[in-house]
C-alpha cells in the first residue's frame, strides 16, 4: 500500500477521503444515538439503522440553519 500511495497519491487520498467522511458518518450517529440497534428482526433492524441515518442528517441540517441564520422557504400548498 506504501507503493501504491507513492505513486498514486491523488486516487488514493480520493478514497481515503470518501472512507474518511463515512468513517465521521458512523462516528456522529453512535455518538447521538448510541452504539446498538435494539430492533431482533433483520428487517427491523435495517429500519432502525436507515432512521438513524436520516435523522442525524435531518439534525445536521436543522443546527445548520440555526447557526447560519438561515430562512427556510417552504412551497406554497395548492
Amino acid at each position: 500500500m506504501f507503493h501504491y500511495y507513492s505513486y498514486n497519491k491523488d486516487e488514493f487520498m480520493r478514497h481515503y477521503h470518501k472512507r474518511s467522511n463515512v468513517e465521521t458518518a458512523f462516528s456522529m450517529i453512535k455518538a447521538k444515538f448510541g452504539e446498538k440497534v435494539r430492533s431482533k428482526n433483520p428487517i427491523a433492524q435495517m429500519n432502525e439503522v436507515l432512521c438513524k441515518g436520516t435523522l442525524s442528517q435531518s439534525s445536521c441540517l436543522i443546527q445548520s440553519m440555526y447557526e447560519l441564520e438561515i430562512q427556510p422557504e417552504f412551497w406554497e400548498a395548492k
